[in-house]
């Protein structure tokens, strides 16, 4: 996400300009062939494109405005909440457990609500949409539990 955010801000100054792999690695201080195996994935998934060579790079395939906390992820980890690898809507419960697949749809609905609601571009701009400063401000936001 952070090297994404690199890209955004490069877009900004110039939305063809490329930037070297290295250069997003030192730049957020991630290993370079940590950040080779995401960006390759992203690349696969439409949110970055690259190019080879001594001018080579990446940048957004897409407008930052277009791109989604969600759809990052979705790109690098699969859906947003998976039960132990499956879709909480495949899963079934029986007895007094019956009910708990609709706590696992309820906290999907959630997190989809969170991070649909955010794009690179507002993530980049500190312009975040009212439903996530919303619920920055909820109490017991910034608590940590367990």
């Amino acid at each position: 996400m952070r090297a994404l955010l690199e890209l955004v801000e490069g877009a900004g100054r110039d939305p063809a300009m490329l930037i070297k792999g290295d250069a997003l690695a030192e730049a957020q201080q991630v290993p370079i062939k940590f950040l080779e195996a995401i960006l390759r994935d992203l690349r696969l998934h439409g949110i970055v494109e690259s190019r080879r060579g001594i001018e080579g790079g990446y940048r957004l395939a897409k407008p930052a405005s277009q791109i989604t906390v969600a759809d990052v992820i979705r790109a690098l980890d699969g859906p947003l909440a998976a039960v132990r690898g499956q879709r909480p809507e495949t899963l079934e419960y029986s007895g007094p457990a019956s009910h708990l697949r609709d706590v696992w749809i309820a906290a999907r609905v959630a997190i989809r609500s969170a991070l649909e609601a955010v794009t690179l571009q507002q993530v980049a701009d500190g312009d975040l949409p009212l439903p996530i400063t919303e619920l920055l401000q909820a109490p017991g936001a910034w608590e940590r539990r367990g």
